[in-house]
């Protein structure tokens, strides 16, 4: 008899959660405006909202905490964590950020002038936020099939090199560079292929154009290169993200994701002249170029996260908790973002709940019913992120409407995972009971899914 799959950790240390009412959480979400990233994490049953810095650090990594050198200029961990950037990702220059918006904030300084055109695999939220925030525009040139959440497809993240080879060919003389998302987090953490990724670097060198990774979960993207792809199977997940990073310019990392740090990021780059030119917006925006934004002890830890989070046996089992979630929705009849992505499942409002108007924000509202119905906290991908068109202030509404519900890393057990569902499909067996969504009252000029204040429609 076959042995059935399990985690390749055990648990050391628990936190108690606490259930709520349905009286408790109608109260809440009103108070908190129909916003979730309004509501106190205690008033939170299961948090989905990110995984972003919400996983469980390792013993290594602890370990390592306690001997953090926070000297400000020169630390230990500073080149603790330098040797770890140039033995996974290869990269010889890079600059330590607080986290990954800062490190595009940063990067993007030196980069990106008004006017200029980004073109990319849909750009996630801080990253069109920074670009448009300077007057210049992100252009997603990611394949059709990713706008259509029930087909299969191994590599939905993936950008179409005819798109992008089209538009450079018309604006190249206003393309800073070229930006992958590895895995593509709007289009539902899809990844993107090797073959995608070596494309990209054939057009990027016909154009003379940079080509930068968004990095955040490059190691879950490597992943499904070595189950997916043919000719990766025989390959270590370090061998593929070497390969990976060798079609790469520089990058950005939140290394609160696939380095499984509470906080931290960083730039790195091949070309000294660029980490000068960004050395003086990091010192500005960040810190000394020896710590930006980050303390010793955080530095120590990320550099053992992006040792242990490139080893197959983490990602197998992190990403097939993912899938778990992903196989008891498909049980039920639940629509999301098909194959399940690395980080999260991406359920389809637009099929949840198509009776709801778009203009009353789908995604939101079914994340608002989630919450009401057992305190599960995911977070809305859809029309309030895309925010409004900088130029006309009218609401974007992208093509997918997606509740986001990401795993944090080492957290959950599938207990929750089974709780997750059933509370899902208790939402999606009355749906057609749900008439209304949402109103917006006040909202910020950029990015305002952070701060956006709601109203049930009545």
């Amino acid at each position: 008899m076959e042995l059935p799959f399990s985690e390749s950790y055990k648990i050391k240390m628990v936190e108690p959660i606490r259930r709520s009412t349905r009286q408790e959480r109608e109260k809440w979400i009103k108070e908190a405006k129909y916003n979730l990233f309004n509501l106190k994490s205690e008033q939170v049953f299961i948090d989905l909202l990110t995984d972003s810095g919400t996983g469980a650090m390792s013993d290594r990594q602890w370990s390592a905490m306690m001997i953090g050198d926070e000297s400000y200029a020169g630390a230990s961990s500073y080149f603790n964590m330098k040797n770890a950037i140039k033995n996974t990702l290869g990269f010889d220059h890079f600059l330590p950020t607080h986290q990954g918006r800062a490190a595009e904030n940063v990067l993007f300084s030196a980069l990106v002038k008004e006017g200029h055109y980004v073109p990319g695999n849909s750009h996630f939220d801080t990253t069109k936020g920074h670009i448009e925030f300077r007057k210049a525009h992100a252009v997603d040139c990611t394949i059709d099939e990713a706008a259509n959440t029930e087909i299969y497809h191994p590599f939905k993240g993936n950008v179409d090199p005819k798109k992008l080879e089209k538009f450079l060919s018309e604006k190249a003389d206003k393309v800073p560079f070229i930006i992958v998302t590895v895995t593509n987090n709007t289009a539902g953490g899809q990844p993107v292929s090797m073959e995608c990724l070596r494309e990209v670097r054939k057009i990027a060198d016909k154009y003379k154009k940079m080509v930068i990774y968004d990095s955040a979960r490059f190691a879950e993207n490597a992943y499904f290169i070595k189950v997916r792809e043919q000719g990766y199977a025989n390959k270590t997940i370090k061998e593929i993200v070497k390969e990976m990073y060798s079609y790469a310019d520089a990058m950005t990392m939140s290394s609160k994701k696939d380095a499984i740090v509470n906080m931290g990021g960083f730039i790195a780059m091949r070309d000294q002249e660029l980490w000068r030119q960004c050395s003086t917006f990091n010192i500005m925006f960040e810190g000394y170029v020896t710590y930006g934004g980050m303390s010793g002890r955080d530095m120590n830890a990320l550099a053992v996260g992006l040792d242990e989070g490139t080893e197959f046996d983490y990602l197998e089992t992190r990403i097939k908790q993912v899938e778990y979630l992903g196989n008891k929705l498909t049980e039920y009849g639940i629509p999301f973002q098909f194959p399940a992505g690395g980080h999260a499942i991406f359920v389809d409002a637009n099929k949840v709940l198509p009776s709801i108007p778009k203009e009353q924000f789908r995604a939101q509202t079914l994340a608002i019913e989630l919450y009401l119905e057992a305190g599960i906290r995911g977070v809305e991908i859809g029309a309030i992120l895309a925010d409004r068109d900088p130029e006309t202030r009218e609401n974007r509404y992208p093509k997918l409407e997606l509740l986001r519900l990401a795993i944090p890393r080492r957290v959950y057990t599938n207990n929750h995972m089974d709780v997750i569902a059933v509370a899902l499909k208790n939402v999606f067996d009355r749906r057609n009971d749900i008439k209304h969504g949402l109103e917006i009252i006040r909202e910020a000029p950029i990015m305002r899914h952070f701060t956006i204040e709601m109203d049930r429609i009545k």
